[in-house]
């Protein structure tokens, strides 16, 4: 396995793979890789030949109170996680390798960003566009892969992928949980015990509300996100937003809506957790 560092480097490394006859796949993170990442990993190794994991903490996806200088980072644990999962290279550049100082270019999606997370992190999804066209750019992948928990911002790099025309196929893999039903997010190594077993109301909410509306249908549509707001609050988080949209374009549920996205985020202590749920309605 190869770390590499620089972007001249890692384009020269893919560029000699496709020279090869080699599909080139890729999976962006910011580190402090888990079984979710893992998965991640496996799956792209199914779908290319080469896989490149991107190990970088992206500064402009982070608003001005968040977490970026503790943003948990293990390099050496995620060194060996990936070489146990056959990766064949670790792009991990630094943050003034990834941008120039007078940086005045932004990579804007206007329509799926707006909302949801959008909506309390006016200036998140600008940073998430503008380092994957960057790691795009540096990485030359022929698939990317992605994961359903940040279920907007895959649906956002797939609109951006095809309007700017990259020649990069988006897979979105699903979620990975924990035994007890959490999200496997790098951020669950904030919580306290006592959080973390509260955080537990926003996987067993959605849980419910997925069977009330698998047996019940539409009907069950009215006052749900209601229902799963009321039980994560009763648990002692803080609701950001419960919120029902069709998951093919992010609009609000209506009559026509054949695949339900349930989206969550909610505070546990100081910790913003996401999670989501799809429900065919066919």
């Amino acid at each position: 396995m190869k770390l590499i560092k620089t972007i001249a480097e890692m384009q020269q490394f893919s560029k000699s793979a496709s020279r090869n006859g080699k599909k080139v796949g890729v999976v962006p993170t910011m580190g402090y890789l888990h079984s979710g990442h893992m998965s991640l990993i496996d799956h792209a190794r199914k779908l290319a030949d080469v896989v490149i994991v991107t190990i970088f903490v992206n500064p402009t996806q982070f608003g001005p109170n968040e977490d970026l200088d503790k943003y948990p980072r293990d390099f050496e644990r995620d060194w060996k996680s990936c070489e146990q999962h056959g990766v064949a290279a670790v792009f991990a550049p630094a943050p003034e390798e990834m941008y120039f100082p007078d940086r005045s270019t932004w990579v804007v999606e206007e329509k799926l960003s707006q909302g949801l997370c959008g909506q309390s992190r006016p200036t998140h999804f600008r940073g998430v566009t503008t380092v994957v066209a960057k790691l795009f750019n540096a990485t030359l992948p022929d698939v990317a892969v992605f994961g359903q928990k940040d279920a907007q911002q895959a649906m956002v790099i797939k609109r951006m992928t095809r309007d700017l025309n990259f020649p990069v196929e988006i897979v979105v893999a699903p979620i990975v949980r924990e035994a007890d039903g959490l999200a496997m997010s790098s951020r669950n190594k904030y919580l306290s015990l006592d959080e973390r077993i509260r955080a537990l109301s926003i996987s067993a909410s959605l849980s419910d509300a997925e069977a009330r509306i698998k047996a019940e249908g539409r009907k069950a549509l009215g006052g749900i996100a209601e229902k799963i707001a009321e039980k994560i609050a009763a648990s002692g988080g803080k609701v950001d937003y419960v919120e029902v949209r069709d998951a093919d374009n992010l609009e609000p549920a209506s009559e026509s809506t054949s695949c339900l996205l349930i989206a969550v985020a909610a505070y546990f202590g100081v910790t913003r957790l996401i999670d989501n749920i799809l429900i065919n309605l066919n």
